[in-house]
């Protein structure tokens, strides 16, 4: 039976709809804002898998029918999902999956499908409450619910759920998730804010998500759901569990203190086998013994977790030995690689990340086919993370979600300072290789790519930084950390990503394992992340502040000119002949846009003056009182056409030729013929008067 519930944010309408469609699904909810239309399923296998992760998988999937609009490509159907649907798919997921028990490992699947799209409100908010409403009226354990929001802000006031408009004038695209108790999950890109106004954005974004939440509630109720299925987490034998504690405790805490990573693992390996030996070694019994061994590897965790934060929270010193506040150790280099366009090697730590830029024209511009037209994208950043850089073996193939994900908030960061496109009008790609990693590439890679472009000569707005916060809480006990490593994200309980400038914010990311934290919580570490943020800036800065005075060799050197709009099609020709002409003699590319501005690519500064000598030849209009090199393009009986300009004739009549008298043009001139004349007149109309005998004289 259809059951629905209505909301409002920011004066926005929605509807949540259940019991219509998709029927066989364990939990099913349409979502609605005027043409905006979000289904969304909800199913999970009722057999845990033999996984020792939680098998959950989130699939975002954009229908072309849903704006009228048919794909483009050659197979005209819906094809692999762009890079905007997965990072859709890791906002819906990274709000729920903490929701789910502890130990839970029955596969679970959560679909969105948007039906219908008309661009005037954020799609991914839909999917995102729709998601927690499936989960929320089915019986699968989930302790929801949760809701979504988008943040932005016009001329000082928070906005909820903006429209594309209200986003064009915003400062700040923030998207936060959570439930009544706090925030779970923060993602977005600002102009410059404050720590003060981001955490204030925060708040309003959690506020605003309390009616999404009540109707959720309220959809329940309406439906009068079953119980949710029961669920007990696996239980260790107790005593398997304390022989192997009593073996391991000290052997796991000793590894803990090992700074370097791979040694580190490498105790802890150590330890491990010896347990496995200690333990398992006698038994005979195979199902026990695959049982046990899974056990034993569940305990060593839980030990490594436990000795981890009890370090921490109680002496406060942390894996590395650091204290809480201390950012690793940071080296840059800049010009590594000789024909990249630019290029910075940024180290911190363990993680490691190498930086380049290479500088395009406008043919070099990405081009979209996304569910709200097709775009075009200027920047791009992208971001490979091959297996070498955490010493492991693994295949090479596309991008996975995480590698997407990681890239969008580099370049989410990098965006801000990007010079404007009128001054520096290059298509720029961003690429970072992940040499090492230890914690934070994404961050490193915003640093590296800062520094590449400082070396290719990007008069970029800040030099930006960014760094990752972490958190262990335990009850009241609570420790913020500054620069986390790759085990204290693992192990602990947020993982907060701020970069920026020194005068502000330009992304942020926060995803919280835990049911919530406090926003003193977060207003520490946003303090503790800008410390830390302007500490790499300075690092950084020794060995490069300011952008180079000149580009690469290498790169396309772009000269800017300006023509009257109604100059264009002369530029152009029928057909683009004489553009394709230009290029043809040139070498160059030639952009030209609406307004008359016109850039000149090459790497060869000889053939842009070329060109551009060719383009103001063409657009040149006859001065009155100056003299052409003209050539006779045809002889009449009163006079003879000359082209003084390309694609402009005067008319030279029989009484100008000469100051003697002739009696036929012909006696006089031939065609093909080049001579001197002189402009005598441009009437109204654009016809012109010459005069070969004024320019003898």
């Amino acid at each position: 039976m259809k059951t629905t519930v209505t909301t409002s944010v920011g004066g926005k309408q929605i509807t949540i709809e259940t019991g219509r469609l998709a029927k066989q699904a364990d939990g099913s909810t349409l979502v609605t804002c005027g043409n905006n239309m979000v289904l969304v399923t909800a199913v999970s296998s009722r057999k845990s898998s033999t996984l020792d992760f939680f098998p959950l998988t989130v699939e975002y999937i954009e229908k072309f029918y849903a704006t009228g609009k048919i794909p483009g490509g050659y197979f005209k159907r819906e094809g692999k999902p762009t890079n905007d649907a997965v990072l859709t798919a890791r906002l819906i997921d990274r709000p729920i999956r903490p929701l789910f028990p502890e130990g839970y490992r029955n596969e679970t699947q959560v679909v969105a499908t948007v039906l219908s799209a008309d661009g005037s409100f954020p799609v991914e908010i839909l999917a995102s409450l729709g998601a927690s409403a499936a989960l929320h009226v089915s019986e699968i354990p989930f302790s929801g619910p949760t809701a979504a929001i988008q943040v932005g802000r016009v001329d000082g006031e928070f906005i909820a759920n903006p429209t594309p408009q209200q986003m064009e004038k915003s400062d700040m695209d923030i998207i936060v998730a959570g439930t009544r108790n706090g925030l779970l999950m923060v993602e977005g890109e600002t102009k410059f804010i404050s720590e003060a106004d981001a955490l204030a954005a925060l708040k309003f974004g959690h506020q605003s998500m309390m009616p999404l939440l009540n109707a959720q509630d309220e959809l329940r109720e309406k439906v009068g759901s079953k119980s949710k299925r029961a669920f007990t987490p696996p239980q260790i034998d107790p005593e398997f569990r304390m022989r192997a504690e009593e073996l391991m405790k000290d052997k796991v805490a000793k590894a803990l203190l090992v700074k370097e990573k791979q040694e580190r693992y490498a105790a802890m390996e150590s330890a491990h086998a010896e347990a496995k030996t200690v333990l398992l070694e006698t038994m005979t019994d195979k199902e026990l013994l695959a049982t046990r061994t899974k056990e034993l590897a569940m305990i060593v965790e839980d030990l490594k977790y436990k000795a981890a934060r009890d370090m921490i929270l109680d002496k406060g010193t942390r894996i590395d030995g650091r204290d809480v506040k201390t950012v690793r150790p940071i080296a840059c280099e800049v010009g590594l690689l000789p024909r990249a366009h630019g290029s910075g090697l940024f180290t911190r730590g363990e993680t490691q990340c190498l930086g380049t830029v290479t500088l395009g024209t406008a043919d070099d511009e990405q081009m979209v086919d996304a569910l709200m037209g097709t775009q075009t994208r200027k920047f791009m950043l992208h971001y490979n993370f091959p297996p070498y850089s955490v010493g492991e073996v693994g295949r090479f193939g596309g991008q996975g979600r995480r590698e997407i994900g990681h890239g969008n908030l580099a370049e989410r960061a990098l965006k801000a300072v990007l010079p404007d496109h009128a001054k520096f009008p290059y298509t720029i790609r961003v690429v970072s290789e992940v040499l090492e990693s230890n914690g934070s590439s994404s961050m490193g890679t915003v640093c590296a790519g800062t520094l590449a472009m400082l070396d290719a000569g990007v008069h970029i707005k800040g030099n930006v930084a960014g760094i990752a916060m972490g958190l262990i809480k335990e009850g009241e006990r609570v420790a913020v950390l500054t620069d986390i490593l790759g085990d204290e994200d693992y192990l602990g309980d947020m993982d907060f990503k701020v970069a920026g400038t020194t005068s502000g914010i330009t992304a942020l990311q926060m995803d919280i394992k835990i049911d919530s934290v406090s926003f003193a919580v977060m207003e520490q570490a946003l303090g503790q992340a800008r410390d830390g943020r302007v500490h790499i800036l300075n690092e950084m800065e020794k060995v490069m502040k300011s952008p180079r005075g000149s580009i690469s060799e290498f790169a396309p050197r772009i000269e800017t000119i300006k023509i009257k709009p109604d100059k264009i099609r002369e530029v152009i020709g029928a057909g683009g002949k004489v553009i394709r002409g230009i290029t043809e003699a040139t070498g160059v590319k030639i952009e030209i846009q609406d307004d008359g501005t016109i850039n000149i690519a090459s790497a060869d500064p000889e053939a842009t003056k070329k060109a551009i000598a060719m383009i103001n030849d063409i657009c040149a209009e006859a001065e009155v009182g100056k003299i052409y090199k003209g050539r006779v393009v045809k002889i009449a009986e009163f006079g003879a056409f000359v082209e003084i300009l390309p694609n402009t004739q005067g008319l030279l009549h029989i009484s100008e030729i000469s100051s003697e008298r002739i009696r036929s043009v012909s006696d006089v001139l031939k065609e093909g013929e080049v001579i001197d004349v002189k402009v005598l007149e441009v009437d109204r109309a654009g016809r012109i008067k010459l005069s070969r005998r004024a320019a003898l004289n």
